[in-house]
This record gives structure tokens, sequence and C-alpha cells, in this order.
């Protein structure tokens, strides 16, 4: 489903963030990517969802070359994705429904759909009750659970996650890690980048570890 050949990535010519790195994800895995800050994992989900590009090598998810794409047809690629951030980055201006729904609108579903889809995923993020509520009123791990709703109510064949566990209590970690395994279970492959050694233990799921750019076990 994913494969990344040999790719180099720089930032002003300096030494490369990602040295030559290959990989390998299959359809329906659950892979943690791990490795100190600067190790690459952020840069790597950037240009799995088309953020970055990258000086040489070859990238494909689900047969699309990544490297290819132009602004115009990203949404290609970006359609059947989703992505959950650390800093959540929810619309502060509107609700709970209207941060999930959003997601749909910009792709163009009718409302009759929106308004089905949105409960749905509140209701599996256990979040219909706050549903008209707005961010600066939610706990880090509520916020987080919207950023997952909003990430899987399009229901993505594979999903994103940059550190979604970094802001939150120990417990609410392993609340949020359990989403996602349950939407690994549904079929969403996902990527998971996290330096926490508790997560990826109470994980126990492949895990791709990074450093200075490289692959350095698997």
């Amino acid at each position: 489903m994913i494969q990344v050949f040999n790719v180099v990535k720089m930032y002003d010519g300096s030494n490369p963030v990602l040295d030559n790195i290959s990989l390998e994800i299959s359809k329906g895995e659950f892979v943690f990517l791990t490795g100190p800050s600067g190790a690459g994992k952020t840069t790597i989900l950037k240009i799995l969802f088309g953020w970055e590009s990258f000086e040489t090598g070859q990238v494909l998810v689900q047969g699309i070359n990544v490297g290819k794409l132009t602004h115009r047809n990203v949404y290609t690629l970006r359609r059947s994705m989703g992505f959950v951030f650390q800093d959540y980055k929810l619309l502060p201006n509107k609700t709970v429904f209207e941060n999930v729904s959003f997601a749909q609108e910009v792709i163009g579903h009718d409302q009759k759909k929106i308004r089905f889809k949105t409960w749905e995923a509140l209701k599996n993020v256990g979040l219909t009750p706050k549903k008209d509520a707005y961010p600066a009123y939610l706990s880090g791990g509520e916020q987080q659970r919207i950023a997952i709703a909003r990430a899987m109510v399009n229901s993505p064949a594979i999903i994103l996650a940059d550190e979604p566990t970094g802001n939150l209590d120990p417990d609410i970690a392993i609340e949020i890690l359990k989403l996602f395994e349950e939407l690994n279970q549904k079929g969403s492959t996902i990527i998971f980048a996290t330096h926490s050694q508790e997560i990826m233990k109470a994980g126990n799921h492949r895990v791709i570890n990074l450093n200075r750019g490289k692959v350095v076990s698997s």
C-alpha cells in the first residue's frame, strides 16, 4: 500500500533530513514510526500526505506516484487519507460538530450525508454530548478525540498520526491509542509517529525506528 524507495529530503542544502530512506507498509497494517527528535518522522508523514517534496527517490501510496503530483491533483491522494496532529488543529470558531463536518464539506458531500457521518464519527469517539461545545472548552484528550473523529469521518484507507498522544497524560494516551487500534480493526492502515516507549509497549505493533534520517530497524 505504501512504498518508499531511496528517498532523500533536504532543507536549505543542509544535511539530509531523510537520507536514502526506504520502507514498505502493507494494507491494513498498524505501524509505529519512532526515533529521537529530528529523526525524520514528521517529514515522512508530510511526504506521504503530499505536503512536502523531496529531492530524489520514489514514493507510492496506493499506486499513486506522490512525487509527480501537482497542487491541482494532490486531492486524489488526500481524499483517501486522514491526518491527526499532536496539537489537534481544530477550528476554534466552530463547534465540535462543525469541526468534524467541515472535513466532508470540503469534498462536497451533501448535507444529509454530512450530518449522518458526523454523528456516527462522534459516537465512535464517545463525544456526542459535546457536539455543540467549542474546542476551548474541551480537555486535551477530548480535543484529540475530535481530531480523530475528523480524520476518520470520510472512512480513509490510511490514517497518519503525528505524535497524537504527545501532549496527553499517560492514561488518556492509552485511550487514544485504543481508538486508533479500533480504526485499524475496521480496515484503516495506521502510521503512528511517537517517541513514547509506553505507547509502543501497549500497542505491540511493528516498529520502524529512525535515526538521523535513516531506518535503523524495522
